[in-house]
């Protein structure tokens, strides 16, 4: 039910518990920058990160962005960039649900490491804060960049001809997209569950405990419902309504997210604009039936397009048919959401779904499909009709088939030098001095540590120096 994904979230929490209980041994100081350090355990602890995910980590480049984040954070404090303890804790709860879910539950996760949850979220708060820090900072530095057209094609001169990038065959595909969907007899089944299971937590009964039973929110259920604090943002605005209206130790009524099914929830502490929340979800199953009547609606809306090979009438009916909220306001189309600063409407084939990927490969430029049953990767079933507009075969780059690309590409490049150049000037203002096994030994280390004729501090322990 979540709009944020969590799968993407860099903080594994079993490594840093073993770079907090390295830190009782392993207490060299790598680095000293201003007035903070890096030790050497915060190094061993983020190469763990690396290690529990099967990975390898160049620890030159974990020193220097260690460094890279104090100049950062310290700039920031200049700048008076901040953070809000909402946003911490927003990033907290997502980073401990989604450990949770990796763990296997909040008990086998709390036994990896060594303490509980909330003793454990107190500890890696100074780190989290200080990373959302430094990415503040550094949005800042580079907030008023433009790439202009002039940019992009001086980026795409300075490429050498045997350097320019390939690209994949592309599509330009649109779809109507048929969610089967339960009449009001089948629905008030599901409802109902929900109703009692309210009822039966009204009477005394431990929600948790039937959260965790019955509840079908997988990221969830295992905590026995609970939520965390949450921002109005981050759940279907159903909840969110539901979730901000009522006061601490209250319930709601059950409702319904058209994406999800049936909710009812408990609000169980207010906090500025977060709060933390419990629920349970009863999400009703796809049934033949609802499936017969999605099929004849998609059959009537293909005989509909067969009619009016318009490209703009499908377009029209994308609008008025589909159920997919991600295409039906853009024509239908399927959108590319790598780029750097756009979405494209064309596709490299391999980004595409497998099985519409398999449909798509038969079609002719300017074909539309027959309906075709599809399982997405939630498991949820739908009809779906596709529009072929273009095929671009795969190519070196150039400006005319490219510029939207290339534009982005030319972004990331801009970005990239211009916060080189931010920490080049920042360097000679800064004192940093880091620890021979890394300065000496890591090329990309060699030219940031202060001149010694330079240098402020000469101690190996720096008095008042900060982590």
């Amino acid at each position: 039910m979540r709009k944020i994904g969590l799968v993407a979230l860099g903080l594994v929490l079993f490594a840093t518990a073993v770079n907090a209980q390295k830190k009782i041994q392993l207490d060299k100081i790598v680095a000293v920058i201003g007035n903070s350090i890096v030790l050497q355990s915060d190094i061993e602890g983020m190469n763990a990160q690396y290690l529990y995910q099967n990975q390898h980590a160049d620890k030159c480049a974990l020193v220097q962005d260690q460094v890279s984040t104090k100049i950062l954070v310290q700039q920031a404090a200049i700048d008076s960039i901040e953070v809000k303890d909402e946003e911490i804790d927003a990033d907290i709860d997502k980073r401990v649900r989604y450990s949770v879910q990796r763990a296997g539950g909040q008990d086998r996760l709390e036994q990896a490491l060594g303490r509980s949850i909330l003793q454990y979220k107190e500890e890696i708060r100074p780190d989290v804060r200080e990373m959302l820090v430094a990415q503040k900072m550094r949005a800042h530095i580079t907030e008023k960049l433009n790439t202009t057209p002039q940019d992009v094609r001086d980026y795409f001169r300075r490429i050498p001809v045997d350097s320019l990038p390939s690209f994949n065959k592309e599509v330009e595909v649109a779809e109507i997209v048929i969610d089967p969907k339960l009449n009001k007899e089948e629905k008030d089944i599901y409802r109902q569950k929900a109703q009692d299971l309210l009822d039966r937590i009204k009477k005394g009964e431990d929600f948790a405990a039937l959260a965790t039973l019955y509840s079908q929110d997988p990221g969830t259920a295992p905590q026995g419902g609970d939520d965390g604090f949450i921002n109005r943002d981050m759940y279907v605005k159903e909840f969110t309504s539901w979730a901000f209206r009522l006061k601490a130790g209250e319930y709601s009524p059950v409702f319904e997210s058209a994406d999800y099914g049936y909710f009812f929830l408990q609000v169980l502490e207010r906090r500025g604009e977060q709060v933390h929340t419990r629920h349970v979800l009863i999400a009703p199953p796809t049934t033949p039936e609802s499936l017969d009547r999605a099929k004849g609606h998609a059959d009537t809306v293909y005989n509909l397009l067969d009619k009016n090979r318009k490209n703009d009438f499908f377009a029209a009916a994308a609008g008025y048919y589909s159920d997919s909220k991600e295409t039906k306001y853009n024509g239908g189309f399927i959108m590319n959401a790598d780029g750097v600063e756009q979405r494209s409407t064309y596709i490299p084939t391999d980004k595409l779904d497998p099985q519409i990927e398999a449909v798509v490969d038969t079609m002719k430029v300017g074909g539309i499909s027959k309906p075709t049953l599809f399982t997405d990767r939630q498991g949820k079933k739908s009809y779906r009709i596709f529009y072929l507009k273009s095929v671009t075969d795969a190519h070196k780059a150039n400006l005319e088939q490219d510029f939207a690309k290339l534009k982005d590409y030319a972004t990331s490049d801009k970005v990239n030098r211009t916060i080189a150049d931010w920490f080049n000037k920042k360097r000679k203002d800064t004192y940093i001095r880091i620890d021979p096994q890394y300065g000496d030994g890591c090329p990309v280390l060699k030219s940031w540590s202060t001149p010694e004729q330079k240098a402020i501090m000469q101690a190996d322990i720096v008095p008042g120096a900060t982590k």
